[in-house]
């Protein structure tokens, strides 16, 4: 850090990158675990921050004419058999439910009964239920294209959890669109993607990298899927959205036909695309320090803390006064199409409830005492910067500027981040460094290694496994932008046919 200061957050990122984002979060009131194994409790800090990714990008949404709509937590079996890559790709992740009430045992334990006829899967993702309102819905060319979105929670048994990045119920946002032709199904893939994309950079101050997945790394019954990949400080990629272009498989599954402009009989070709609760994880290991979240302002739970500063308890009236004047004007200010949210805190704790909205993230912290009120001034610390470096300012200055301060903290995020990616990134040709780069225990400077391998790949799924298998390391996408020959093959030597990212990954 620079410093003999000791973090707020143990163990550090160096020490123990996963503990410390465990740690990173317990400390920041985001969530916790549930009784239930691998489910989370969000807690109102970290809800806030989702409830303000989903209305932008439900905006965002809206924008490129989608609507929202509802659909069932319950999905017969026999929905996911239709599409046979799909139930194959999901089948080990599933909760099933198979009864419908319980009875008590002669032992008074209660027991499972009324058998169902037919076993409902708890919704892992929606295409199969979904096609199947589509293929009521649509009858011609002219009920084209249906363009829906629904915000909400999904099941898949995950045998190892991480809060926001991997559990076993989370929060999303499922898109879903049908389409007369394949070109204009391929065309809202890729906007939708690029949605996605502006929403991670622009809001999130994560920079991606935008490309598709190998075949291997496919949705389950998708014919083509994109994706945007960001890399955390531990350098290993995260998956931060997917958009999938899914021909007519699931159309053909649920017989959603249509009469053409040419009165012609065809089935529509279909997309979905996805983003989670997992975004959450990622601001907090893209933009966390050692002293805790730092959270992106465009997005942030709140914007600002006042922090009343009163050592005799006769100053309490008058700080609180100005204070309670100063929420109020900040209040009336708009940033990012919404008002600024101040918290104020006037908990007796002293140092400590500093330290509290240090580790919560929040961007900016004011401090004000009868001192500063005699001057009519307030005491301000970014978190961006370090915790002791504060700055005095005219009250009326500083509202003036906030909005100029909070977009000049975003702004610097993504800078840091997107510095930190490219430093990362590295062009790999020879099979012997691109394994050295993902074992940095075999070299003298293992901090240095690790991240985004772009290299050449043949296309052949077996280099793909062997690679996974030997350094457990995948190919995250293959860029949409390419330049010239992509060399030799980095697994068997053979001319490649693309330069792909390879990264460990969560």
């Amino acid at each position: 850090m620079g410093s003999k200061i000791k973090s707020a957050i143990a163990p550090t990122r160096a020490e123990d990158y996963p503990e410390w984002y465990q740690q990173v979060i317990k400390a920041s009131d985001m969530a916790e675990r549930s009784p239930v194994r691998g489910c989370m409790v969000i807690k109102p800090w970290g809800y806030a921050l989702w409830e303000n990714i989903v209305r932008v990008m439900d905006d965002m949404f809206k924008a490129t004419g989608v609507k929202n709509a509802y659909f069932p937590l319950f999905i017969p079996l026999s929905f996911l058999e239709k599409e046979a890559e799909h139930v194959e790709g999901f089948a080990k992740e599933c909760a099933v439910v198979t009864h419908h009430r319980l009875e008590k045992s002669t032992g008074g334990t209660l027991l499972p009964a009324g058998a169902l006829t037919e076993p409902l899967v708890v919704r892992p993702t929606s295409e199969t239920i979904i096609a199947d309102s589509f293929a009521k819905w649509v009858s011609s060319y002219r009920d084209l294209p249906i363009l829906i979105n629904q915000w909400a929670n999904v099941v898949r048994w995950e045998m190892r959890t991480r809060i926001f990045l991997r559990t076993s119920e989370f929060l999303w946002q499922e898109g879903h669109t049908a389409h007369s032709s394949s070109d204009e199904a391929i065309e809202r893939t890729r906007l939708m993607l690029d949605v996605y994309a502006r929403m991670a950079e622009e809001h999130l101050a994560m920079p991606v990298v935008r490309g598709a997945k190998s075949a291997a790394e496919r949705f389950p019954g998708a014919v083509d899927t994109l994706c945007i990949e960001a890399m955390m400080q531990d350098r290993k990629a995260l998956q931060a959205g997917t958009s999938h272009f899914l021909g007519q498989n699931f159309a053909r599954a649920s017989a959603i036909k249509f009469q053409t402009a040419k009165e012609t009989e065809d089935y529509v070709w279909t997309t979905s695309w996805g983003s989670s609760t997992r975004l959450i994880g990622g601001v907090i290991m893209i933009h966390g320090d050692d002293d805790g979240i730092i959270l992106p302002p465009r997005v942030a739970s709140a914007h600002v803390v006042l922090l009343p500063i009163i050592r005799k308890e006769g100053e309490r009236e008058q700080v609180m006064a100005y204070v309670q004047k100063l929420a109020a004007r900040l209040r009336d200010i708009y940033y990012q199409h919404r008002k600024i949210v101040v918290e104020i805190d006037d908990r007796d704790t002293g140092g400590a409830r500093g330290w509290d909205w240090i580790k919560k993230g929040i961007p900016l912290r004011v401090e004000i005492g009868p001192r500063d009120i005699a001057q009519d001034s307030v005491y301000f610390a970014r978190r961006d910067h370090p915790h002791n470096a504060k700055t005095s300012v005219q009250t009326d200055q500083f509202v003036v500027e906030i909005p100029d301060l909070l977009d000049e903290i975003q702004q610097n995020l993504f800078a840091r981040a997107d510095a930190f990616r490219k430093d990362h990134t590295l062009s790999i040709a020879e099979k012997d460094k691109f394994s050295e780069f993902f074992t940095p225990q075999n070299s003298e400077k293992p901090e240095i290694h690790g991240g985004f391998a772009l290299s050449a790949w043949c296309g052949d799924p077996s280099c793909e496994l062997e690679i996974k298998e030997k350094l457990t390391v995948t190919i995250r996408c293959i860029p949409f932008e390419q330049e010239g020959n992509p060399g030799p093959c980095i697994c068997c030597g053979k001319p490649g046919t693309c330069q792909a990212i390879f990264a460990k990954a969560y």
